[in-house]
């Protein structure tokens, strides 16, 4: 049976990173962030109306991705995010992905921590240690109450690649 396997967090805390290296460890495929890709090729700001389009996306990589996967999935993301960042900067939230964070099920979230340095990058907006620490309590809460089992994934990237191999071997012998 299929487990998926969420990483979750903040702007620049090595999710994506940590993505690829359980990709590469368990030979399985990963889910990239698709607003990303999205929002690079975008010639404009994006705006509450690109919000949908990236999270039907998200759910179409993950799907066609879950197809090939044999037993273990990596997603770098799911509509959480899309939820905290439409309900931050918005301040509202589209009913489908609403319904889509309710429905979608997960076997294991990995919450990235902001103990590591933020990185510049041109599609980040929160650098601001207090706002890093307003997000991660946000997703902390949100994935708590999933009830979906989760582990906080904090220290170097070393440290963090083995807490989360170990989180998700354990789920893998459930």
């Amino acid at each position: 049976m299929l487990k998926k396997v969420v990483i979750i967090g903040p702007e620049s805390t090595g999710k994506s990173t940590l993505a690829q290296q359980l990709a590469a460890y368990f030979q399985c495929p990963w889910v990239p962030e698709f607003a990303r890709e999205y929002l690079d090729a975008l010639d404009r700001s994006y705006t509450f109306g690109d919000l949908l389009p990236i999270a039907k996306g998200q759910l179409d990589s993950e799907d066609q991705l879950a197809e090939q996967a044999k037993n273990i999935l990596i997603c770098d993301t799911d509509l959480h995010v899309i939820k905290v960042w439409s309900e931050h900067k918005y301040g509202k939230l589209d009913a489908w992905v609403d319904e889509q964070v309710q429905k979608r099920v997960y076997d294991l979230y990995l919450l990235t921590a902001i103990d590591i340095p933020w990185e510049e990058d041109p599609m980040r907006e929160h650098p601001d240690p207090a706002m890093r620490e307003y997000f991660w309590n946000l997703y902390l809460r949100l994935i708590a109450q999933t009830g979906i089992p989760y582990e906080v994934i904090a220290g170097d990237m070393d440290v963090r690649l083995e807490k989360s191999i170990n989180a998700i071997e354990h789920v893998l012998k459930e």
